[in-house]
């Protein structure tokens, strides 16, 4: 099961006089790991680099800054990925000392810097949720309503028409269920509506 964080933590390293200061946090895209990476340049302009690895599904990338390949984002993106990780961002300031640590002392430091942070971490579960439509006889609507809560589901919209057109958004694991228990209602009277775009495939 894939995990959040509950809010960013932090680590300070010093090695060799430079100085490594990470940070681990939730994002909810690209655009806003690559937003929070310009910042952290804004804030600190006498850094030597901003590494960073954002551990978010199709989306995820590391980036060296200036490092040795391979020295920096790439070791940060996988101690995200063997801790689980989804929707995160990992970033590192390093301020240089002047003596260089060779390839395998940044990987080390830069590992450290992130795993050192997530010591901090309160993890939370990453819940996927799907979305459901269907069309339902009038008889059924004040049963579903009733019948939400106890699968974890709302309800986005209902549209009053020949039937009940209903959309509904719950957790994956929890959608086999309703539906079953949708259709041992409805008899045979309930019409499901397939959108590819919206069934939780993400």
């Amino acid at each position: 099961m894939p995990y959040a964080l509950q809010a960013p933590v932090h680590s300070e390293l010093v090695i060799k006089k430079s100085r490594f200061i990470g940070c681990v946090e939730t994002v909810p895209d690209r655009a806003a790991a690559l937003a929070r990476v310009a910042a952290l340049r804004a804030e600190h302009p006498g850094a030597t680099h901003v590494c960073w690895a954002l551990m978010a599904g199709g989306h995820s990338a590391a980036n060296d800054d200036g490092e040795p390949g391979g020295t920096a984002g790439r070791p940060m993106l996988e101690v995200l990925r063997h801790q689980d990780l989804e929707g995160v961002l990992a970033t590192v300031v390093r301020y240089y000392g002047g003596t260089p640590l060779g390839a395998g002392g940044l990987v080390r430091a830069y590992t450290d810097s992130v795993a050192q942070a997530l010591l901090k971490a309160e993890k939370v579960a990453v819940i996927r949720h799907t979305t459901l439509r269907c069309v339902l006889p009038y008889a059924l609507e004040g049963w579903l309503r009733r019948e939400l809560d106890a699968h974890g589901a709302s309800l986005l919209d209902a549209r009053h028409g020949e039937g009940v057109a209903v959309t509904l958004q719950l957790p994956e694991a929890h959608a086999h269920a309703l539906v079953a228990r949708i259709n041992d209602a409805g008899q045979g009277k309930v019409v499901w509506v397939r959108d590819p775009a919206s069934d939780g495939s993400d």
